[in-house]
C-alpha cells in the first residue's frame, strides 16, 4: 500500500462516494509520470465500464502512472486512444490535469483485473505536457531513478499481479502489432508441473512411440477412430518441423482469456501432421518449443484438418478437455528405429534466386549489411482494423552483386528483432520469393506463416542442424575472406527505404494500379496524414506544381541553398498547420502537414531565387565516413562465423574515404520556412561499438536522439509542392541520392523526378548546378508519388519518390 501522503491518495480519495451518492471525477493538477502502456483487446463485457462512450475500435489502454511516491493502473477512456497509436503518451511521458473517474470492480467481477475490494479509475481526460524523450534527458541530466527504482515503488490501491482491468484476458498484447507476445507469463522453460515429468523422461532410454502419425490418421479418416477416437493417451514422438508465427483471434463479441494458437508441422518416420497449441499452452510451451527439438505428446485429440485440400488431420494440444501432456525429449533417449528425420532446408543464394519464379519457398544466409527501421502496414484481410509490422533487410551472401532483399514480417520472435543490425549472420527459413512485376530489381523475399529467423549474437546458430549444410559452409568461407572496414563502410542501418521502386513512367504506374491512382485534393491529404498510426506507412498520390527546391544538411537548415518560383510560396508562420492542434512536443518534423499558400503576401512576384555555394563542390558529399576501429581486420566476422561452430571436431569439417565537401553555405536573406528533415528520414553509418543502441532507435517505439549517431549522407533536398486543386503547400522530402541502384537516364529534373534518383551513366550534378537547373520546373505540372509514414507526435514523413510531367 501507499504512504497516505502520496498525491493518488490525496487525490482519488475524494472521488469516493458517500453512501447513496454517485462517485465524481476528480482532476490530478501534480504532475504524473507515465511508467508503462499497456494493449489489450475488448470482449463482450467491456462495454460495460464505459457506458458513455462510442467504442469503435478493438484496443483498450491500461497505463501505470506514478506520483513519484507510488505507482497506480487506470485504465484510458477509448476517446483517448489516439494518444498512444499516434504515440503522443508513452513510457516517459509527463502528464497534468489529468482527470479520473472511479469504476467500481463489482460491475464485472468476473474481470481478471478486479476484485471486490478494490476501486479502479478511468482517465478519461489528460494533458501531455512536453516529450517522453526531453524529460528522459531531464532525469537523465538530474541523475533520476532508473526502471528498477520507478518498478519498485508500491501500489496505489493493490499489489497483485498486473493484468487487464476491463477485459477477461490473461494476457497483454505487444503495442504495435498482434503477432509478437508480451509479457513475464510467455515462459521460456517448460511450466513447472512439467518440468519433472520430463526429467523423469529424459532418463529412459530407447524410448518407442506407442502410436505413429500414419496410425493416427488411417484410424482417423476410415471412420474406424480406434487409437484416434476422443482424448487420446498414447504416447506420440515426433521431431518439429516447422513453427508458426502466434495468431491472436481475440474478438470484441466473444470471451475468451487466451485466444491464441500456433501450429507446429512435426514428423515421424510414417509421415507428417500438423499440431495445434491453443490458448494457454501458446503461453507456457510457444517459447520453449523450437524446430528440430523432438517431443513426445500425450492426452490430445485428433481432429479433422480445418484447412487441407483433401481430407486430412491434425492433432489439437489444449489446456483442458484435456490438459495435454508435453514433453521435449533429447535424442539420445529415442530408439534409433523411431528416430524422426531432421527437419529439410531449400537453402538458395543470391544467384539462385534470380531465376526462381514466384512463390517459391526458400531458406537463405547471408551477411547483413542493411536492417531498415520497423513500420507499420495496414492488413489486406478484410477486417482493415489491423497493422502489420515489418522492415527490410538485405543480405549479402558473395555469390552475386545483387543483394538479397526481404521484406520481414513479425514472426513472433521479438528478441531476435532486435538483433538484427549490420554485420551480423542471418539466416532466415521458409520465405516466399515475390516477383510484382517484370522491372530489374523488383524481386524481393518475404514472409510465410512459418518464416523463423536465426541470428548471431543469441547462440542460434550452433544448435541448428541447418550448419552442417553444405551451401552454409560455401557461404562461411566467403565470410572469413571478407574484412571488417570494407564491410562496414556500406552498412547502414534505419532511414527511408522503399523497394520495389516505383515505375519510372506514368504510363507503367497507372497500367500497374490499372489506372486507379486516387488523387487527393491538399486539404484531403491532410486528413489523411493525421488519421496515420504510429509507423504506419502510406503511398498517397497528389496533382501539384513546385513551388520551391531547397537543398540543406541536418542540422544546418539555416544555410541552405534554394530557388522559388514566386516569393509568396512561402507560407507564413501563422499559416502552419500540425496534425495534433492539442499536443505540440518540440521535437521537429521532417514533412509537415499541407498548409494554405499565403495570398496576402504583399512580395512582388518573381521567377525565382537562386543561393550558389561560395565555392562549387568538385565531389558531392560520400555516402558513408566510417571511422577506422583498433581491431583485426576480420575480427568481427570472424566471431560471426564461429557461432556455427558446435565444437572443435565442426571446425575440422571444413575444407578511401571520398573527400568532405569543404564548400560553405551562404545564409539565405529570406530563408524558406519549412521544417527540417527528421532523424529517422536518413539512414544512418553503422557503427559496431554502438549497435545496441543503433538497433533499439530504429525499432518500434525508438528513436535517435539528434547528434546520437552520425547519419550517411547528412545532406537532402526538400521540394514545396502546390496542389492543383486548392492550392495547398506541401513539403515533401527527395533523396535522389539514395537511390541503392540508380538507373541510366539524362540528369535534367524531369529525368530526375521520373527516376528519384541521379542516373548511372555520368556524375551526378552538384547541387549548386542541381538548384540552378530548378527554373526547369516552373510551372509544370506533376503527378507526385508520396511515401508517407507517421513518426509519433506531430512528426509526419512525406518522402516524394516520384514525380511525373504532365504533358498537355
Amino acid at each position: 500500500m501507499a504512504a497516505d501522503g502520496c498525491i493518488f491518495h490525496r487525490t482519488l480519495t475524494r472521488s469516493r462516494a458517500a453512501p447513496n451518492q454517485a462517485s465524481s471525477p476528480v482532476v490530478c493538477r501534480q504532475v504524473l509520470r507515465v511508467l508503462d502502456v499497456r494493449r489489450y483487446s475488448r470482449d463482450q463485457g467491456s462495454s460495460v465500464y464505459f457506458p458513455q462512450a462510442v467504442l469503435s475500435g478493438e484496443d483498450l489502454y491500461d497505463v501505470t502512472l506514478t506520483d513519484g511516491h507510488c505507482r497506480l493502473q487506470v485504465t484510458l477512456d477509448p476517446g483517448l486512444n489516439r494518444l498512444v497509436e499516434r504515440r503522443l503518451l508513452q513510457p516517459g511521458s509527463p502528464l497534468c490535469n489529468a482527470t479520473f473517474t472511479p469504476s467500481l470492480s463489482a460491475q464485472l467481477p468476473e474481470c481478471p483485473g478486479a476484485s471486490a475490494d478494490r476501486d479502479s479509475y478511468r482517465l478519461v481526460s489528460v494533458q501531455v505536457r512536453g516529450s517522453a524523450d526531453e524529460e528522459e534527458e531531464e532525469e537523465e541530466e538530474r541523475g533520476g531513478r532508473s526502471q528498477e527504482e520507478w518498478g519498485a515503488l508500491p501500489w496505489f490501491g493493490s499489489s497483485g499481479p498486473l493484468v487487464p482491468l476491463r477485459a477477461s484476458r490473461s494476457v497483454f498484447l505487444p503495442l504495435w502489432n498482434n503477432v509478437d507476445y508480451s509479457g513475464e507469463a510467455w515462459r521460456e522453460a517448460p511450466p513447472t508441473e512439467d518440468s519433472e515429468e520430463e526429467e523423469e523422461e529424459e532418463e529412459e532410454e530407447g524410448r518407442q512411440p506407442s502410436v505413429t502419425v500414419r496410425e493416427l490418421r488411417d484410424c482417423f479418416l476410415s471412420g474406424r477412430r480406434g487409437v484416434a477416437r476422443g482424448a487420446v493417451q498414447h504416447q506420440l514422438i515426433v521431431r518439429i518441423i516447422n513453427k508458426s508465427h502466434l495468431m491472436y483471434y481475440g474478438r470484441p463479441d466473444r470471451n475468451c482469456e487466451c485466444p491464441y494458437k500456433a501450429v507446429l508441422q512435426v514428423c515421424d518416420r510414417t509421415g507428417s501432421v500438423c499440431v495445434v497449441l491453443w490458448n494457454s499452452v501458446c503461453v507456457s510451451w510457444y517459447r520453449r518449443l523450437q524446430p528440430g527439438d523432438i517431443i513426445s505428446l500425450r492426452r490430445y485429440r485428433v481432429k479433422q484438418h480445418y484447412q487441407a485440400d483433401v481430407d486430412d488431420i491434425e492433432v489439437s494440444v489444449n489446456s483442458r478437455n484435456p490438459a495435454a501432456q508435453i514433453s521435449v525429449l533429447p535424442e539420445s533417449s529415442v530408439s534409433p528405429e523411431d528416430l524422426p528425420p531432421a527437419p529439410p532446408y531449400s537453402f538458395y543464394n543470391s544467384q539462385e534466386l534470380l531465376g526462381r519464379p514466384e512463390g517459391t519457398l526458400c531458406d537463405v544466409i547471408g551477411l547483413l549489411t542493411f536492417s531498415g527501421r520497423s513500420e507499420r502496414v495496414r492488413s489486406k484481410d478484410g477486417r482493415g482494423a489491423g497493422l502489420l509490422q515489418y522492415r527490410w533487410l538485405r543480405l549479402e551472401d558473395g555469390s552475386s552483386h545483387q543483394p538479397i532483399t526481404v521484406k520481414l514480417f513479425s514472426t513472433s520472435q521479438p528478441e531476435t528483432h532486435l538483433k538484427l543490425h549490420p554485420l551480423s549472420v542471418v539466416v532466415c527459413t521458409r520465405l516466399k520469393s515475390v516477383r510484382p512485376d517484370l522491372r530489374p530489381g523488383s524481386f524481393y523475399l518475404t514472409n510465410t506463416t512459418y518464416t523463423q529467423v536465426y541470428c548471431t549474437g543469441l547462440g542460434h546458430h550452433s544448435r541448428m542442424s541447418y550448419r552442417r549444410l553444405q551451401q552454409v559452409r560455401r557461404f562461411l568461407r566467403w565470410l572469413r575472406g571478407q574484412e571488417d572496414q570494407q564491410v562496414l563502410r556500406r552498412a547502414l542501418i534505419g532511414g527511408f527505404f522503399i523497394h520495389p521502386p516505383p515505375p519510372v513512367s506514368l504510363e507503367t504506374l497507372m497500367k500497374e494500379r490499372r489506372g486507379e491512382l486516387g488523387f487527393l485534393q491538399g486539404a484531403e491529404l491532410q486528413r489523411e496524414l493525421e488519421r496515420l498510426c504510429y509507423r504506419e506507412r502510406r503511398t498517397f498520390f497528389l496533382q501539384a506544381t513546385v513551388a520551391m527546391v531547397t537543398y540543406s544538411h541536418r542540422g544546418q537548415e539555416d544555410r541552405c541553398l534554394f530557388w522559388t518560383d514566386r516569393p509568396s510560396s512561402l507560407s507564413s508562420p501563422s499559416s502552419s498547420s500540425s496534425s495534433s492542434s492539442t499536443f505540440s512536443p518540440s521535437s521537429v518534423i521532417s514533412a509537415s502537414s499541407p498548409r494554405p499558400a499565403d495570398p496576402s503576401s504583399s512580395w512582388k512576384s518573381r521567377k525565382r531565387r537562386k543561393l550558389l555555394l561560395s565555392e562549387t563542390p568538385n565531389k558531392r558529399r560520400p555516402l558513408l565516413a566510417v571511422q577506422p576501429e583498433n581491431n583485426n581486420r576480420t575480427e568481427i566476422l570472424f566471431e560471426a562465423s564461429m557461432e556455427f561452430l558446435e565444437n572443435a571436431a565442426d571446425e575440422d569439417e571444413e575444407d578511401d574515404d571520398d573527400e568532405e565537401d569543404s564548400s560553405s553555405f551562404t545564409t539565405a536573406p529570406l530563408p524558406p520556412m519549412f521544417p527540417p528533415v527528421a532523424i529517422e528520414t536518413l539512414p544512418m553509418s553503422f557503427d559496431y561499438g554502438h549497435r545496441e543502441e543503433q538497433a533499439a532507435a530504429v525499432a518500434m517505439g525508438g528513436g535517435a536522439r539528434a547528434g546520437s549517431f552520425g547519419s550517411a549522407p547528412s545532406d537532402y533536398y526538400t521540394v514545396s509542392l502546390r496542389a492543383l486543386s486548392d492550392g495547398l503547400m506541401v513539403h515533401a522530402v527527395f533523396l535522389p541520392h539514395l537511390c541503392p541502384a540508380p538507373p541510366r537516364h539524362a540528369n535534367t529534373w524531369t529525368s530526375i523526378l521520373s527516376h528519384g534518383a541521379f542516373s548511372s551513366a555520368t556524375p551526378p550534378p552538384s547541387p549548386a548546378d542541381l538548384i540552378a537547373m530548378a527554373p526547369q520546373l516552373a510551372n509544370q505540372r506533376l503527378v507526385c508519388v508520396l511515401e508517407a509514414c507517421h513518426l509519433g507526435g506531430a512528426r509526419t514523413e512525406l518522402v516524394l519518390s516520384r514525380g511525373f510531367h504532365l504533358k498537355d
